[in-house]
């Protein structure tokens, strides 16, 4: 399976709290809801929907997992599909908080605390019925940020808007480490954001 990293971020690489006031305000945020009015149904949320047509299971931290999950199974079998593919995927949890008794959104699994790592590695490698698809994470941006780390992530999808946010959480290593990315794709939405799709290059 393939690894891509899917995040809504600024232009200065803020990715915290794209939805609402509330959803993350860690170290005194207070942009939350950013995102919202730059997103536009055809470019940014056809791109959303493509690639969760590729996704065979979604990776999250705890605290997107619990936003997600306070959300999504209240929408119910609505008949709208992208509704429906969320409620039912395979969802994997990182977390030393959360237990498998908290994880009563459907298809929730969580992952063991001391190697979370070391499972997301072998499902990379092992895949399953969808092997080849693609494993996606979102937001979980301290997750995001480990896997880049451990050389985990093989394309981030990003969602370039037009604001600059002076700080908040980030996906990006800061260990001072080049890692070259192969632009695949970039379109414009008429609000202004740069949906861009990239490759991780090894070697």
């Amino acid at each position: 399976m393939r690894i891509v990293v899917s995040e809504f971020t600024s232009l200065d690489g803020v990715v915290q709290a794209p939805g609402g006031a509330e959803e993350d305000t860690d170290g005194g945020f207070a942009h939350g809801g950013w995102s919202m009015p730059h997103f536009d149904p055809e470019v940014l949320g056809g791109a959303v929907d493509a690639l969760m047509g590729e996704t065979e299971a979604l990776l999250f931290g705890a605290r997107t997992w619990r936003a997600m999950a306070a959300a999504w199974p209240e929408r119910g079998e609505d008949g709208d599909e992208f509704t429906d593919r969320m409620n039912t995927i395979p969802k994997h949890v990182a977390s030393r908080t959360l237990t498998p008794a908290d994880l009563t959104w459907r298809g929730s699994h969580l992952l063991p605390a001391g190697d979370a790592i070391g499972a997301v590695r072998r499902l990379r490698e092992e895949g399953g019925a969808g092997a080849g698809g693609v494993l996606q994470v979102m937001g979980s941006a301290s997750l995001a940020t480990q896997l880049a780390q451990h050389d985990l992530v093989d394309e981030y999808q990003l969602a370039l808007e037009p604001v600059l946010l002076g700080g908040g959480k980030g996906v990006f290593p800061a260990d001072g480490r080049a890692r070259p990315l192969e632009l695949v794709s970039a379109t414009t939405a008429p609000t202004g954001v740069l949906v861009c799709r990239y490759r991780v290059v090894r070697g």
